[in-house]
């Protein structure tokens, strides 16, 4: 069972990075538009992957995650936990860092391929909550 690490938590938020955040549109009611703002707000660059493709925060968007340009320190997944297992194993094949599941998006099985694999893995909760837990 996947244990997050508070160490692994707090580097991916406070060194700025490069988060591929998948879900991500711009409908303002989605967690995942208010989470990106936030991110931005830490300094971290943020890339919508979302089948519309569409810019978001001032961020050009990609239908897909293989249509990223660049590398990637995070992928954050906003995607429903059944999805997620596609999504970790995309991360892994471009070289991302790290995934960010959120929260209440659970695949142990994805989170130990990505273990396996190198990756540093967060699960089942929210990189603003634990932003601001940690007054960032």
């Amino acid at each position: 069972m996947h244990t997050n690490d508070p160490d692994v938590i707090d580097r991916l938020l406070r060194a700025p990075g490069r988060w591929a955040v998948v879900g991500l549109s711009q409908n303002t009611s989605r967690a995942a538009y208010g989470v990106a703002a936030y991110l931005q707000q830490l300094g971290h660059e943020i890339v919508p992957v979302h089948p519309s493709g569409a810019t978001v925060h001032g961020a050009p968007g990609y239908a897909t995650l293989d249509q990223v340009p660049g590398d990637l320190d995070v992928v954050d997944v906003f995607v429903n936990a059944g999805l997620a297992g596609g999504v970790v194993d995309e991360a892994i094949a471009r070289g991302a860092r790290a995934v960010w599941l959120q929260l209440d998006v659970v695949d142990e099985a994805a989170a130990a391929r990505a273990r396996d694999a190198g990756l540093d893995v967060v699960m089942d909760t929210c990189p603003a909550i634990e932003g601001r837990a940690r007054g960032l």
